[in-house]
């Protein structure tokens, strides 16, 4: 089974910021495979399902961003899951433009304190990642109100198409393995 994370922030003043686009690459993944996210289990809001044929456990965790560790963590010990093969963690990154997605089998958390945490709390830096790009904070703008705050009309349009494809390169990671989706995504 695959454990497939979205991360955010829960509240509803947090819906739709660049920080939350985790969330929104797994409310488009469940809509796809018909997946309900709606039971709470480890402090996270999960769903059961199917994609590509694998079973998969699509989680928000509700921890806020700094702490999605907490939650995650919980899941793979609960379900007794080995992070290294059956974890994929979908995030924002302000190092990429809009429009990119990088896909990595491991890394370090390169700022992200969700990962921070996730990377702390498993002892591991290999997992399964899409980062999905959100673009740099202009110059002069705090990085907090860059993260929290709303993609322009212009970006919502690209960010739209974004999601699609991380959809898309989940469903290949699933299939065909990382390697081939960081060579078809990245």
């Amino acid at each position: 089974m695959y454990l497939i994370a979205g991360l955010g922030n829960p509240e509803e003043k947090y819906r739709g910021t660049r920080h939350n686009i985790g969330f929104e690459v797994l409310d488009a993944l469940a809509d796809r495979h018909d997946i309900r996210v709606t039971s709470d289990k480890c402090r996270a809001l999960v769903g059961k399902g199917y994609i590509c044929g694998e079973k998969v456990l699509l989680a928000k965790p509700l921890t806020y961003m700094n702490n999605s560790g907490e939650s995650i963590a919980a899941l793979v010990d609960y379900y007794k899951l080995d992070a290294k093969k059956d974890l994929i963690v979908i995030y924002d990154d302000i190092a990429l433009p809009v429009e990119k997605l990088r896909i990595r089998p491991e890394g370090s958390a390169g700022g992200h304190n969700g990962i921070k945490s996730i990377i702390a709390r498993l002892g591991t830096l290999k997992f399964d990642r899409i980062r999905v790009g959100v673009g740099d904070k202009p110059e002069g703008r705090d990085l907090v109100d860059h993260v929290l705050g709303r993609f322009s009309s212009e970006d919502r349009v690209k960010i739209e198409e974004t999601i699609i494809r991380a959809c898309d390169a989940l469903e290949t990671i699933i299939t065909d393995g990382v390697d081939t989706a960081m060579n078809r995504f990245n």
